[in-house]
């Protein structure tokens, strides 16, 4: 076991995590502590949220939870880098879908010159400006 780090939006956990062959797997109670999913026998739940796990043992074998398997499973895309230790769950397509079918911009917060933080979500309902630059 090695110690990894598993980022899951705005979420980031330190968990240990096996990599075997350039697949990490988690400990089982990883997948309650750190992402909220419990494998039931109906499936991968999480509250009254099921996803039918067809392969059991693609997802759960002696070594643990295979993220790549759990991440196909959730349909959410994921980047991993072994050497540095480093997972990242990233948002499915139809969430990501979703948010934009509502017309509204994800909330998110960033400081001002004075180091104050503003969250978007504190101006709903205004006319706010963003101006955004990249040096690229």
């Amino acid at each position: 076991m090695t110690s990894f780090t598993l980022i899951d939006g705005d979420a980031t956990h330190s968990i240990d995590a096996a990599v075997i062959e350039g697949s990490v797997h988690l400990p089982p109670q990883a997948l309650g502590t750190a992402l909220g999913w419990e494998l039931k026998p109906q499936g991968l739940c999480k509250g009254d949220v099921c996803v039918p796990v067809r392969n059991r043992n693609a997802l759960v074998n002696a070594d643990g939870v295979a993220l790549d398997e759990l991440a196909r499973l959730l349909d959410r895309p994921l980047a991993v880098d072994t050497q540095e230790g480093v997972a990242v769950l990233g948002t499915s397509a139809g969430e990501t879908g979703a948010q934009l079918a509502s017309l509204e911009a994800p909330d998110f917060a960033l400081p001002d010159l004075q180091g104050k933080m503003h969250r978007l979500s504190d101006y709903r309902g205004k006319k706010v400006l963003l101006i955004a630059y990249a040096s690229w």
